[in-house]
């Protein structure tokens, strides 16, 4: 059987002729004709009783009508989804982010989207830095967001933006009146920090570039909102990526960039190696790149290294 062959055998049941139902396919009565013979041949039953006078369904083909009419309509249903899904009417991106970019950059990021997609869902996980990686890897996600990490096979890694470390502190800290603050200064005042890879990647890139320099923190959280909480209330600075400012001017809190050295951290686009994302998610990691370099500023050509 063939697709064309239950076409034909549906359009003739329908129309009551093969003048009208050849009509309808687009094809000659002739060709038709051909269709429905082959069919009958290949089951080796005769599914249509023909007369002078008119067509109508064999016993046969009375019982097997419904399962045909199913058949191409189940079938007719999911080509529409598929040209839904191609087209971005309909589908669903899951995305895994860090919980301080999901609360700033990446609502934003969204919104654009929907706006331009509205029917495509969009289901955001926010989570720690580490289990990033492991959502993509495990398909609880399509893609993930977030700062580099160790190189894994199973992962492609995108390069997304790069930004240098700021220094956050509340607006009556001694360094608050600085246009810039040095690592050095820093380190002599209470400090807060993100607990995990996020200090110690950070500490390795300071003490590469100064020898002794070293980050002791007097604390260290999960979350960055802990962190923005603690500085409000005066127990010390913190250090964050620029693209956190939202969050910080909602705190009542200063940043200013921390130099000497420039620290840059690196934020990529994380997928499944070997697995292709579908249509909907692949518009939104074009989109998200788009985003950030278009409407947030950030730079991912003409990177300065440390």
């Amino acid at each position: 059987m063939t697709l064309r062959q239950l076409r034909a055998f549906l359009a003739v049941t329908r129309t009551g002729s093969f003048t009208l139902a050849a009509e309808s396919l687009y094809i000659t009565q002739s060709a038709l004709s051909g269709l429905i013979k082959e069919l009958e041949q290949g089951l080796g039953v005769r599914l249509l009783d023909r007369s002078t006078r008119r067509i109508q369904l064999s016993e046969i083909g009375r019982g097997i009508h419904p399962l045909i009419e199913k058949i191409l309509a189940d079938l007719d249903g999911a080509l529409d989804e598929l040209a839904n899904i191609k087209a971005l009417k309909q589908g669903v991106v899951r995305i895994a982010a860090p919980q301080l970019m999901a609360c700033t950059l990446l609502p934003d990021v969204i919104a654009a989207f929907a706006r331009d997609y509205p029917n495509i869902t969009i289901r955001l996980t926010d989570c720690a830095v580490e289990s990033v990686t492991s959502r993509v890897f495990s398909g609880e996600v399509d893609l993930g967001v977030g700062p580099e990490r160790d190189p894994n096979s199973d992962i492609d890694a995108a390069l997304l933006f790069a930004l240098p470390f700021h220094a956050v502190f509340h607006r009556e800290h001694p360094l608050a009146d600085a246009e810039s603050v040095c690592w050095a200064e820093l380190a002599n005042h209470p400090l807060i920090t993100l607990q995990g890879q996020f200090t110690e990647r950070l500490s390795i890139d300071l003490h590469n570039v100064v020898r002794g320099l070293d980050l002791n923190p007097n604390a260290t959280v999960t979350f960055m909102s802990t962190a923005l909480s603690m500085v409000a209330a005066g127990l010390g600075a913190t250090i964050c990526i620029p693209y956190a400012a939202s969050l910080v001017r909602l705190y009542g809190l200063s940043m200013r960039p921390l130099v000497a050295p420039e620290v840059f951290r690196r934020f990529h686009i994380f997928t499944r190696s070997g697995r292709s994302l579908s249509p909907a998610a692949e518009a939104f990691r074009d989109h998200l790149t788009r985003y950030v370099r278009e409407h947030a500023g950030f730079s991912v050509e003409g990177m300065r290294k440390q």
